[in-house]
């Protein structure tokens, strides 16, 4: 059940003749009143044929006009309202359960407490099956205003409780993280104009768009304006931006006025200080991939960054939960870039995924956004690349992403963000979808060229001693030939496969992937792409070291690595 409070200016007679009326499109049937504040005296002008709307309207100012005459400020904001809603599989109610409803729902927000008096006027119409509009004037029998702080909050808790006294669809309890919703004249113009989105959602994805291509607020406001956004800093007496609001081109008022949208009305992570907070902070911290002494592109510098998710992830304290967080409202971002660059037949899952994790980016945890660096560090190199990935890249980068969309729904789900985690199961099922598209034509290609039987067997013991707990469904998995390639070709560079299938397993566990062979290949496609160091040839390199610098191995360490030399041939032929 949601209840959707909407102050509406203070024109009652105006409300009633909306709510009384045919509707916009003829939907309104059989218009008449459930509950008031006082029945028996309560004109209806849907059951009474000599009642009016006027009539009824001066019944609902009476305390408002009484004020204004005694106080030399007018009220000019007293009409509230509320529709009620029922979800569509909600048994039908009667208007007696309506009327129960609608006593809660005023008495929650403030309107009219249980067993005052004193308490506004209010009624309840019904002109469909399954809602109702609460109408009230917000000034009470004594003169006074009420009280109506936090009283969606109220509303939204009350609303949860009728869902299970009453039998109905229960809904998830609100965090007050959410974008605002569309109001039903900005889904009508949207509509007259031919928009298929509304002026603020469209905004809002457009913003998100802009996000990974900017490290400032003033970077970010310019990208806008090169995107035909139509932008309004507002700036304190030394120049310093203080606040924006953007505006939809062709989205006039009715004095023909462009209508702006500051960012904290498009979405709650959208106010300046947010923004900036993400975008201007910095890190000491060193991007993964630069400690690795190999070529790499964007899309692999990601694919590496986004091991900052861990299983672990899930079961942190007050101050992992800010970084994680953080880290999580950075992987939408990395999410956005991708579906920007990613090749054109990738995009359309990869959008949609974006925009459905954007719930997920936030929630009442403070990001400790300094954290986040390394994400954003590689959302930006992303979005800025005039390179697409081949095809290996994009499928480590797509299973990767969905990885860590997986532990950031376990994340949320431990922290009770149930509308966050919800969403980003939502996402996990369109980056599914997009990864198994950009792995498609790796897996054709790694079966085609799959190693001869003796070799497959070899590896499958491989399999068996590295992962035994999956190695039956690792090796009856339809992808276990390609996977068979895979190592053969990363033994061919000097990698050892036992290692390489530990290495993965721990990255990303198998026990819920529905497919492991697959989930293999991209992660060892990726961290074998390049061939294993040579242990000789790195130890002769440091010998002719003659004074290493403060933390550089000497020439008796160990190497990191324990893969056989690349001379050391292979011990397969495929």
């Amino acid at each position: 059940m949601i209840a959707a409070i909407k102050p509406t200016g203070s024109n009652t007679r105006g409300l009633l003749a909306y709510l009384y009326g045919p509707g916009r499109h003829d939907e309104h049937l059989d218009p008449h009143l459930v509950t008031g504040f006082a029945m028996l005296a309560m004109p209806d002008p849907g059951r009474d044929e000599n009642a009016t709307l006027t009539e009824l309207a001066r019944h609902l100012d009476e305390p408002v006009h009484l004020r204004n005459s005694e106080f030399g400020k007018p009220v000019t904001d007293h009409v509230w309202h509320c529709p009620v809603r029922a979800a569509p599989e909600d048994r039908h109610l009667s208007d007696t359960e309506w009327g129960e409803i609608a006593q809660r729902i005023v008495s929650a927000a403030g309107i009219a407490p249980d067993g005052d008096d004193l308490a506004c006027r209010w009624i309840a119409v019904r002109h469909a099956d399954d809602h109702i509009h609460i109408l009230a004037t917000t000034v009470r029998e004594d003169g006074r205003r009420p009280k109506l702080h936090d009283s969606g909050i109220r509303v939204g808790d009350v609303c949860r409780q009728i869902e299970k006294d009453y039998g109905l669809r229960h809904l998830k309890k609100g965090d007050r993280t959410a974008a605002r919703r569309p109001t039903q004249a900005e889904m009508h113009k949207a509509e007259r104009l031919g928009w298929e989105r509304t002026s603020r959602q469209w905004l809002q994805d457009r913003i998100r768009a802009a996000i990974p291509h900017a490290t400032s607020a003033e970077e970010l406001l310019a990208y806008l304006e090169t995107d035909d956004i139509l932008v309004k800093p507002r700036r304190g007496p030394s120049g310093d931006l203080l606040g924006y609001a953007v505006g939809r081109p062709g989205d006039l008022n009715k004095d023909g006025k462009q209508i702006y949208h500051p960012g904290g009305k498009i979405a709650p992570d959208l106010t300046l200080p947010k923004l900036k907070a993400r975008l201007e902070t910095s890190a000491p911290e060193e991007h993964p991939t630069a400690r690795r002494d190999r070529p790499t592109t964007p899309w692999h510098q990601a694919t590496d960054a986004l091991d900052i998710l861990r299983p672990e992830t899930t079961t942190t304290g007050a101050d992992e939960d800010a970084r994680t967080q953080a880290n999580i409202s950075a992987l939408g971002e990395l999410i956005e870039a991708t579906a920007q660059a990613a090749p054109a037949d990738h995009r359309a899952q990869l959008r949609v995924a974006s925009a459905t994790f954007s719930r997920a980016q936030r929630s009442q945890v403070r990001a400790e956004d300094r954290a986040a660096h390394v994400l954003r560090t590689a959302a930006r190199d992303i979005a800025h690349t005039a390179t697409g990935p081949d095809g290996s890249a994009l499928a480590a980068l797509t299973a990767a992403l969905l990885w860590a969309a997986i532990l950031s729904a376990r994340w949320h789900e431990a922290k009770g963000h149930a509308h966050q985690a919800d969403t980003a199961r939502q996402a996990v099922q369109h980056l599914q979808s997009a990864a198994d598209a950009a792995l498609a034509p790796t897996l054709s290609e790694l079966e085609a060229r799959r190693p001869g039987e003796g070799t497959r067997r070899t590896l499958a013991n491989d399999v068996r001693a590295a992962v035994p707990e999956h190695a039956e469904r690792i090796l009856t998995d339809p992808g276990w030939p390609a996977l068979a390639t895979v190592l053969a070709d990363a033994e061919a560079s000097g990698h050892k496969p036992h290692q390489l299938l530990k290495e993965a397993a721990t990255q990303r566990e198998l026990t819920t992937a529905r497919q492991p062979a697959r989930v293999l290949i991209t992660r060892i496609q990726h961290t074998s792409r390049n061939p294993a160091p040579n242990r000789r040839a790195e130890a002769a390199r440091l010998r002719s070291v003659s004074a290493p610098a403060f933390g550089a191995p000497s020439p008796n360490d160990q190497p990191r690595t324990t893969a056989a030399p690349t001379s050391q041939p292979s011990r397969h032929r495929r």
